[in-house]
């Protein structure tokens, strides 16, 4: 069976990505997300192990600390810790299916640390934009809005060293973008995978020794 692609998208809240990924997955097979590990609460609705894996602090800490395995990556966020398992997305991986990690720069430089991801930024047309968008959610307040933008900002400048940028600007367009940088991946490791089967010894006698 075929290893499956790791791939990494990062992007300022209010890109859109949520909407483009739930678009993306819908038309391509073989995609999964890889499920996080949190110390934060359920939220309504919310189930462990379909949303996150929901653990204590001690519990985390415990896998952050297993060597070889652990986090891929890491990070504390609000007060909550949040890790991407290194054996679950290795699990996905070996079962033959692309994983998606949904993560931020600092997330994304980690992974780069210790795996071989392709690294995907989606980014808005512009800051102005952005801030029209988290405007229209009308679910937070100017500072927020602020924080967010300077946020977006910081994480923009990070963008160059992403393997892809796409701009969300038309989301129609954004998603063909996006499925063709994951169709382009998966055919890029099959024709390796191929070029690696090709015999190409020169000895053309047909004798064997």
């Amino acid at each position: 069976m075929n290893r499956g692609i790791l791939f990494v998208l990062s992007a300022p809240s209010g890109c859109g990505k949520t909407t483009l990924l739930k678009r993306v997955m819908a038309d391509l097979p073989g995609l999964v997300f890889s499920i996080s590990h949190t110390t934060r609460a359920p939220r309504k609705g919310e189930q462990n192990g379909r949303d996150y894996f929901f653990v204590s602090r001690k519990e985390f800490y415990a896998i952050r600390d297993r060597q070889p395995s652990g986090f891929l990556e890491w990070a504390e966020v609000h007060g909550n810790l949040y890790g991407t398992s290194r054996a679950e997305v290795e699990r996905l991986q070996s079962a033959g299916l692309d994983v998606i990690l949904d993560i931020d720069v600092q997330g994304a430089a980690q992974v780069r640390a210790a795996a071989d991801p392709v690294t995907i930024f989606i980014a808005p047309p512009s800051i102005k934009e952005l801030a029209r968008r988290l405007r229209g959610r009308g679910t937070e307040d100017e500072e927020t809005i602020a924080l967010r933008l300077a946020g977006a900002h910081r994480e923009m400048q990070a963008a160059g060293l992403y393997d892809y940028l796409i701009v969300n600007d038309d989301l129609d367009e954004a998603v063909e973008s996006l499925c063709c940088v994951l169709i382009g991946e998966r055919l890029r490791r099959r024709r390796n995978r191929a070029g690696k089967m090709i015999d190409l010894s020169l000895d053309t006698s047909g004798s064997s020794v």
